[in-house]
């Protein structure tokens, strides 16, 4: 199964992708979201204009074993893959840690893929009443939010992190989805602010930060174990 893998795109190295490991990233090809304002277009379509070959990825891991620590499966959303399990178990046998970039969009994709992670950075894309705005996919957020709760029931190893873009939050939504999320058990919670310019809509432009964004990231920074501030 692995062999099927669809990758469309490999960064050889990173040390942001995976916390605490020298990683690479593959991004998997496929995603049946389309939030506006993703980064990655080019890797919606379930097929790619140029993918990479299982058997090279395979190639090019053998030749980093002992360089690299993680292998980090982003997407794209690489649960929707059936291929993944396999490709996850066959890079832990190599000596990798395994680490996926998922939203959860089908909670039982989501959850066969679990047993196969060391690690996993988790999208929650909105408060699930917000999400068909932001995902352009009716009943987003249930999904995303079982897949969630099955995360946290897993114990894997894991952050929460949130793309923000002001056209589409306030602070008070970002609130409330914080609270949510600590009372649900959360610790690590990640704020990543959305790139401007390369997006899948084109009608958001770049919007400043409302009056009192500075005062809200003092907030999440007591209320969870760690908070951080990236750019998307």
């Amino acid at each position: 199964m692995s062999a099927t893998l669809r990758v469309g795109g490999l960064v050889p190295l990173t040390t942001l992708d995976y916390p605490g490991l020298l990683a690479c990233v593959l991004f998997c090809q496929g995603c049946a979201w389309r939030c506006r304002y993703c980064h990655n277009p080019e890797l919606i379509a379930p097929r790619g204009v140029e993918e990479i070959g299982w058997d090279d990825i395979l190639a090019f891991l053998r030749r980093r074993q002992g360089l690299l620590q993680g292998v980090v499966f982003s997407g794209g959303e690489a649960t929707l893959q059936n291929a993944l399990p396999d490709a996850m178990a066959s890079v832990r046998e190599m000596g990798f840690r395994a680490g996926l970039h998922s939203a959860g969009i089908r909670p039982e994709s989501f959850a066969r893929a679990l047993p196969h992670a060391d690690w996993v950075g988790f999208d929650v894309k909105g408060l699930a009443e917000d999400m068909d705005a932001i995902t352009g996919v009716k009943r987003s957020g249930l999904a995303n939010w079982r897949s969630l709760e099955l995360l946290l029931e897993s114990g894997v190893a894991h952050e929460c992190r949130m793309t923000v873009h002001w056209q589409l939050f306030d602070l008070d939504k970002l609130r409330r989805l914080a609270l949510r999320l600590r009372a649900m058990g959360v610790d690590n919670f990640v704020v990543q602010l959305a790139r401007s310019g390369r997006q899948l809509d084109p009608e958001l432009i770049a919007t400043p930060a409302p009056y009192g964004t500075a005062e809200l990231w003092r907030e999440l920074n007591l209320l969870f174990t760690t908070f951080e501030l990236r750019d998307a």
